[in-house]
């Protein structure tokens, strides 16, 4: 065997132990993968009580309650199905009936989602400054950005250099 031929012969089976190793990890990981799963596919999968996941979807408008202790509890939607959640602890400040969230935990016998961690996710017309002042120069704003920003958005920190830095909304 040549000298070429071997090393081909060595980078030929790196690979083949490479695309092995990363096969085998997909697999282990590909009910993690998914950053969250919706009620709908909560109720298409049949999870098992007790098994982590994240549940992600809406805030149904009207049932949020408030208990003891920091004890709330809500129901998730998304259009197709409703998972009622239950948590225990300080919500996030962006969290508010109808609003995205994505919560961490685990299915109960009941049925009830028992969250352990509580991410609000803010809205989709988010955008860094520069990048609202980018598109206002070249004439691509829309005017419902700055009707939204008029709305609540706080006023941008300005940094030592005077650039200023915040997010329009």
């Amino acid at each position: 065997m040549t000298r070429k031929q071997r090393r081909m012969t060595i980078i030929g089976g790196s690979l083949a132990v490479l695309a092995l190793a990363a096969a085998l990890v997909l697999n282990a990981l590909r009910d993690s993968i998914v950053f969250f799963s919706t009620p709908t596919m909560v109720a298409e999968k049949h999870v098992a009580p007790g098994k982590r996941f994240r549940l992600g979807g809406l805030v149904q408008p009207g049932s949020l309650q408030r208990g003891d202790n920091l004890a709330v509890t809500f129901e998730v939607a998304d259009g197709g199905a409703k998972l009622p959640v239950a948590y225990k602890g300080i919500l996030p400040d962006l969290f508010r009936e109808g609003q995205g969230v994505v919560a961490e935990g685990a299915l109960d016998a009941n049925g009830v989602f028992r969250a352990d961690t509580v991410l609000a996710k803010h809205d989709e017309t988010y955008m860094p400054k520069d990048v609202a002042d980018a598109l206002k120069k070249q004439g691509h704003w829309k005017d419902d950005y700055g009707a939204q920003a008029s709305g609540g958005a706080a006023p941008a920190a300005t940094t030592a250099q005077g650039n200023s830095q915040g997010a329009v909304r």
